[in-house]
């Protein structure tokens, strides 16, 4: 029972009190590019969540044989093969897909969730527990995508799910009946008003990133939690193997002592 009760917890983190976008700010990139509709945000959500469950599997499963010094280039390794099966299935079934998506389905290899939980957890825990850190961190990953996504697309484009046949194609060719998301344009037109182009641009991405940011702090701090902030290189999982974050905390550390003498 506190089994079942620690794989709830660990589950549930990315949902809520880790949420990799809105609480560990880490992802930006792909929420940022590919938030322009809610079907894309889905795509994007779904692929990181199968790279991060697989890898962490395999990373927790290897995680006494890696020898420590080979351990980044090695997860990067597993994470990349991930990211080519996922993205060669992607091309053959879903080509609009990653036509939409382009250059950041690939880039999932360097995502800093992927290396973070492989980093920070993978390769400290269980196989079973590996699992379902990734897949909580990917649903929660998932859910700040298409909440970014439901802003931008129905304020910047006037429509919600717009080509979700495109993500339903491997069901069937005809699949809720051809139906292929709402448009609000029509109505919109009716009384005069159209959507707001800027939310589709980047310039409105990073609006709505920073309402949401706000949201979330506002709501963490009637929980008492902390904001959620970024700390620079000190608070990167991979902190512990950059060289160049070594290197200026070496730096710093010489400058401190100078300063004590």
């Amino acid at each position: 029972m506190a089994e079942k009760k620690s794989l709830g917890k660990e589950f549930s983190k990315g949902l809520i009190r880790e949420n990799p976008v809105l609480r560990l700010v880490l992802g930006t990139c792909p929420t940022l590019a590919v938030t322009t509709s809610v079907t894309n945000a889905i795509g994007m959500g779904v692929a990181a969540t199968i790279v991060l469950v697989c890898s962490n599997i395999v990373i927790s499963a290897l995680r006494k044989v890696i020898p420590s010094k080979v351990r980044i280039p090695a997860y990067i390794v597993i994470i990349a093969s991930f990211v080519t099966i996922v993205q060669l299935l992607v091309k053959a079934f879903v080509p609009a897909l990653d036509t939409a998506l382009g250059a950041f389905l690939p880039l999932i290899v360097v995502n800093c969730i992927i290396l973070g939980r492989a980093e920070a957890f993978a390769s400290k825990n269980t196989v079973l527990y590996s699992a379902v850190d990734g897949l909580g961190m990917g649903v929660g990953f998932t859910a700040a995508l298409c909440l970014m996504g439901t802003c931008r697309e129905i304020l910047g484009a006037g429509t919600f799910l717009n080509g979700i046949q495109d993500l339903l194609v491997l069901f069937g060719d005809n699949v809720l009946g051809g139906w292929n998301g709402f448009d609000f344009n029509g109505g919109l037109s009716a009384v005069g008003l159209q959507p707001i182009t800027l939310f589709i641009l980047p310039a409105g991405g990073f609006f709505v990133f920073g309402i949401l940011m706000a949201l979330a702090n506002k709501i963490a701090a009637g929980k008492g939690k902390p904001k959620a902030e970024l700390h620079g290189c000190a608070h990167c999982p991979m902190a512990g193997s950059c060289a160049k974050y070594a290197a200026e905390n070496e730096t710093c550390e010489e400058k401190k002592e100078e300063v004590a003498s």
